[in-house]
């Protein structure tokens, strides 16, 4: 059997968490508030999921683009499910800016720039006070 990242680990930083998902911060240099919101459990779809359950992430994955907005004011959010590479559930909340190194095009392609310098910016702790305000507070659960 394949070994799952997601399933092994937290996947990053962790902002906020329950029993179903957590929310984690991507540390990706020129992206600051890029985050992901990941299924606990190994599932590969979203159709895998009940409609409760699929009600229930989506409404993170919706709080985290809301969070990220609020915070940073983006140009745009793009939000992705890929899962290609990782099969494990998962959406992908990137906030883009129009002079991001890779903006109007996916992250995931070629760059049509030199990527901008933003190291010093990193707003997790924001976006942990963020959630927990649209969300209620991170459940302690057990770590992966």
């Amino acid at each position: 059997m394949m070994t799952c990242d997601l399933c092994e680990a937290p996947g990053g930083e962790v902002l906020w968490r329950d029993e179903q998902c957590r929310v984690i911060y991507v540390d990706e240099p020129g992206y600051p508030g890029y985050c992901r919101v990941i299924w606990n459990a190994h599932i590969a779809e979203m159709s895998d999921l009940s409609t409760d359950a699929r009600t229930h992430f989506m409404r993170i994955v919706f709080a985290v683009e809301a969070a990220v907005r609020e915070l940073l004011a983006p140009d745009k959010i793009n939000l992705a499910s890929l899962g290609n590479m990782t099969p494990h559930l998962h959406w992908h909340v990137v906030p883009r800016f129009r002079d991001d190194a890779h903006f109007p095009n996916s992250i995931w392609g070629p760059a049509v720039r030199a990527a901008r310098e933003t190291r010093a910016f990193r707003p997790a702790s924001e976006l942990r006070n963020n959630l927990a305000a649209r969300l209620g507070p991170s459940q302690q659960v057990q770590e992966l």
